[in-house]
């Protein structure tokens, strides 16, 4: 999806009515009638083909708007397919199972949201990615959170901040390459720079956290006693069952590409399978990859916790992410995104304004398109000659383009990272929102760094 592949021109003010009216029924369907998210988008897309139809487009240029949008999120699709394998691989090897008797051995209710965010972060920058972190420590911090009958919405708040803190601060992170790589700056320069804003907001985004936390969990901790001994009874719980977790984190410290390590993670998870769960024959294990994992141990809280995953379960998510790139295509073909574009770069007459104008850009694209990569990459496209000319280090634009790209993307409810959260976490997008501390801040500081010119480099 390319600026020079639209097919319309239009002044800004009708791309932003446009904007508006779309976005406006799609939030309002979502957040005050309580919509299923596709619905909303369908009509988004009907009502898209529709202009385009009055305003004389050829249908096929619309459906390739359509299709070209679908295509840029294929990735992410066989992504989503992997992580459904590897939550329900990870379930029946024991890995997630020991990772929450571990976690219940660690937390008792005190300072826990703290501990949520301090150990997702440290996952999060050991292997680089947000949504395996997520998908793994997170699930297990959710099960314990769950059982001190604590708040989900925050539980959920203090992985996914910890989560996109490593994302974003990870040398082995997609994200962290990508933004330097579109502007050409040395990935640990693009790192070390980023300290300024992410520092902060990491150690405010703690401070809160040690607020939030309780004194005292709500629930009983004979709960968490009886969770833990019928974790050992159903002999779910081995040092080895951390092996596909160990070599997930090899792979992603050698940069091996994301379908293998996951690959390998999901292999090695079957392989111990058979070892944890003895009645289980091939025909079993690999019907639970598409199926998901079926927990039938009779304590209810148990099942709940580990019945997840399988290619099955991510349906919803991929077909929501689908959608909503589809009509990131049409908006694209029709010539709304780049009119928006246009319109801002008439405001870019200070660094202050160029700054704010930046972090609106790539916010804009993330709620748009709902797709993370396209915000850093449209948004360092679009950019970085107006840094030139305001003589301003390219490493400021990368700074921005995390701050107000890479972390914005798990709070819009219909982007890929809000609803593969909203999947495996099971909380809802708007209402983990205001609990996403980190995610929250980082464009914040990043905005009031370039209105003061604090930490701002310009070129000698």
């Amino acid at each position: 999806m390319q600026h020079d592949h639209s097919i319309l021109k239009m002044k800004p003010m009708e791309a932003l009515m446009i904007t508006i009216i779309i976005f406006g029924g799609i939030s309002y369907a979502i957040i005050i009638a309580g919509v299923v998210p596709h619905v909303p988008i369908v009509l988004a897309i009907i009502s898209l083909l529709a202009y385009g139809l009055m305003k004389k487009v050829a249908i096929k240029d619309l459906e390739a708007g359509i299709i070209d949008g679908a295509k840029s999120g294929l990735g992410a699709v066989f992504i989503f397919f992997f992580i459904g394998m590897l939550i329900s691989s990870w379930m029946a090897s024991g890995t997630i199972p020991t990772f929450i008797y571990l976690a219940l051995e660690m937390v008792d209710g005190r300072f826990f949201y703290c501990i949520v965010f301090l150990v997702s972060s440290l996952i999060g920058l050991s292997i680089g990615s947000s949504l395996t972190t997520a998908a793994t420590i997170g699930i297990a911090f959710m099960s314990v959170g769950s059982a001190l009958g604590l708040s989900e919405a925050i539980t959920a708040g203090a992985v996914i901040s910890g989560a996109f803190f490593g994302d974003k601060m990870s040398p082995l992170s997609d994200t962290t390459n990508l933004a330097s790589m579109i502007v050409k700056v040395d990935i640990f320069e693009h790192i070390k720079n980023m300290a300024w804003t992410t520092v902060p907001a990491f150690v405010i985004t703690m401070i809160i956290f040690v607020i939030l936390s309780p004194n005292e969990a709500s629930a009983s901790f004979s709960t968490i006693t009886l969770l833990k001994e019928t974790l050992i009874e159903l002999d779910y719980v081995h040092w080895y069952s951390l092996i596909p977790f160990l070599l997930l984190v090899i792979l992603a410290i050698k940069r091996i590409s994301a379908m293998i390590t996951l690959s390998a993670g999901v292999i090695a998870a079957l392989i111990i399978g058979f070892f944890v769960q003895k009645d289980f024959g091939i025909e079993g294990m690999l019907n639970l990859l598409f199926s998901g994992f079926h927990s039938a141990s009779g304590v209810e809280e148990i099942d709940s916790l580990l019945t997840r995953g399988g290619m099955e379960g991510m349906m919803f998510s991929i077909s929501l992410v689908l959608l909503a790139l589809s009509m990131g295509g049409l908006l694209f073909k029709l010539g709304i995104l780049p009119a928006l574009l246009d319109g801002m770069k008439g405001y870019l007459k200070n660094v202050p304004a160029l700054i704010a104008s930046t972090a609106g850009t790539a916010i804009g694209i993330n709620v748009l398109l709902g797709e993370q990569y396209l915000s850093i990459l449209i948004t360092g496209n679009a950019y970085q000659s107006s840094y030139d000319h305001a003589g301003l280090e390219q490493k400021n634009l990368s700074r921005v383009l995390e701050d107000a790209g890479t972390v914005i993307n798990p709070l819009v409810p219909w982007s890929i990272c809000g609803v593969f959260l909203t999947s495996v976490l099971g909380v809802a997008t708007i209402d983990y929102l205001p609990f996403t501390f980190f995610c929250l801040l980082c464009p914040l500081l990043t905005v009031i760094y370039g209105m003061t010119g604090f930490s701002i480099t310009k070129k000698v």
